[in-house]
């Protein structure tokens, strides 16, 4: 247990450490690198979840303090993301009597959601060029039609993490960006995390109580190696440009993906 316990805590580090670096959420980083170090698929997406949503955490109160958080945004990607996550664990616990059972649909909807985050790593400069481009009239629209829009999202959203662990972050905050392409970059950032965390909370809580997929030993060796490490990568991520890292990341994250989707 002690030698496994260091070699996760490395392995968080590691993670952590490219987090701080390019900005890229863990999820995506995260699962694909317990399940090539052994970990089940079901507890490496349980574990995750509640990963995210304790590192993410910080990020709440220091875009709340910046007044960076658009709540009603998060009230309506939430109203649709949590009530889906629920809903999406009852229905594995119901409709399968083991991970064994479902572990086809974990790992095609994880490769998918790869790809479609490396996708929005490399068209992350061209979406906000569009939003830039964006007449400034259909910049905050809050009608009734865009808060349905927002709700069904967060619906997608809700099922899609609970069954990958990935999507909360880069996809999520290209999702506002298409939706509300005038949102400051800071407040996309700041709506994205208040909105991630409780969803990743109560998708990790569910996979906790209802499944049995997380591993809390796994969870606290990962938090002690990440913790540290963003912080050292974010000091790094000032010499090393961000421009070089996350392309080449984005790459081998969709090849992964695509790799769970046709294996």
């Amino acid at each position: 247990m002690p030698i496994e316990f260091f070699f996760y805590v490395a392995s968080g580090a590691f993670v952590g450490l490219i987090i701080g670096m390019t900005g890229v959420g863990g999820g995506s980083l995260m699962t694909p690198l317990l399940i090539l170090l052994g970990i089940p698929y079901n507890v490496a997406i349980g574990t995750d979840l509640l990963y995210a949503s304790l590192t993410k955490s910080s990020g709440v109160f220091a875009h709340a303090k910046q007044k960076s958080i658009n709540w009603i945004l998060v009230k309506w990607l939430a109203a649709g993301s949590i009530p889906a996550s629920i809903v999406t664990v009852i229905f594995l616990d119901l409709i399968f009597t083991n991970a064994d059972e479902y572990q086809s649909l974990l790992t095609t909807t994880l490769g998918v959601m790869l790809v479609l985050t490396a996708l929005v790593i490399l068209f992350n400069r061209y979406l906000k060029n569009v939003a830039g481009r964006t007449p400034v009239n259909q910049s905050l629209s809050f009608g009734q039609d865009k808060n349905y829009i927002t709700f069904f999202v967060g619906i997608v959203l809700g099922v899609f993490v609970t069954l990958s662990s990935v999507g909360a972050g880069a996809f999520c905050a290209a999702l506002l960006l298409v939706l509300y392409p005038k949102l400051p970059p800071l407040h996309v950032i700041g709506t994205d995390i208040a909105h991630a965390v409780p969803l990743t909370l109560i998708a990790g809580l569910s996979h906790l109580f209802l499944l049995g997929n997380v591993d809390l030993v796994l969870l606290v060796s990962l938090l002690v190696g990440s913790l540290p490490a963003i912080h050292l990568g974010a000091k790094l991520a000032a010499k090393i440009p961000s421009e070089i890292l996350q392309p080449f990341l984005a790459l081998i994250l969709l090849g992964v993906g695509l790799k769970f989707i046709v294996f």
